[in-house]
């Protein structure tokens, strides 16, 4: 993908540092993850919500870390304790699952426009990044697993689209695990806000600064106005997984409907 400068709207509140900023990023040959985070960061359009659960706020870190995150950031939020979020997001059975992930999205989404709608939502595109993940630890020996998803307007007022992954992590190291979970969840941000009118640069972009051996994703959700649809066949094409899961009916299709 080529970003230009008019791809986004850089911070007025940020003056001729933003834009100097800006130009630096397009000019770069290769888009690193603290360079996705920063674009992001000065993309005045945008400003949501990080909810993380089980292997850090390894995503949210990520911006904090390539500043200007105040304009980005309206929360952070890990409801590791069960009760916590169960009383957040309602009871479950099962923590780590796209119904919990689904319940995160909602719940923060909706606060998100309830306390911030009036006040800043005719310039704002606002999303929701949230993610409930199975990490290594020193009482959990096995690969991890998780499901990301962004919740995301491409306008003000507009409606909101969603791309939701399965993946599993292969790291055997809990930090590399914490790390490859960070740098994948500013890939599927980046991509959902930037690349979503080319899917198959969207689903590629998802591995960069990663490696095959270090996670697989088997399940891309995508849904809403910003996909008009895409074929299924185009995860395995992509070098993610050795076989998709399918996700809507006809199974030749991953579109779904919201």
């Amino acid at each position: 993908m080529r970003l230009t400068s008019g791809t986004h709207q850089a911070r007025s509140s940020a003056g001729v540092s933003a834009t100097s900023l800006q130009n630096t990023l397009v000019a770069r040959p290769a888009r690193s993850t603290h360079d996705k985070a920063l674009w992001i960061n000065l993309d005045a359009a945008r400003y949501g919500t990080f909810a993380e659960i089980g292997a850090g706020q390894e995503v949210a870190r990520w911006f904090f870390r390539a500043g200007g995150a105040a304009g980005t950031v309206a929360k952070t939020i890990s409801a590791y304790d069960m009760a916590v979020s169960d009383a957040l997001y309602g009871p479950t059975d099962h923590y780590v699952s796209r119904t919990r992930l689904e319940a995160m999205l909602d719940r923060e989404s909706a606060r998100l426009v309830e306390q911030l709608g009036a006040r800043r939502g005719g310039r704002t595109a606002f999303f929701v990044f949230a993610d409930t993940v199975a990490a290594r630890s020193y009482s959990r020996r096995e690969n991890g697993h998780g499901w990301l998803g962004v919740r995301f307007q491409t306008a003000p007022h507009g409606e909101s689209s969603e791309v939701v992954i399965h993946v599993h992590l292969l790291d055997e190291d809990p930090a590399r695990e914490q790390e490859a979970l960070g740098v994948l969840g500013v890939n599927l941000i980046f991509g959902a806000f930037y690349q979503h009118e080319t899917p198959p640069e969207l689903i590629a972009s998802l591995l960069d600064g990663l490696t095959r051996d270090r996670l697989e994703v088997d399940m891309i959700k995508v849904c809403g106005p910003a996909f008009p649809g895409i074929d299924n066949r185009q995860l395995v094409e992509q070098g993610l997984t050795d076989a998709s899961m399918l996700t809507a009916d006809p199974p030749t299709r991953w579109y779904a409907t919201c």
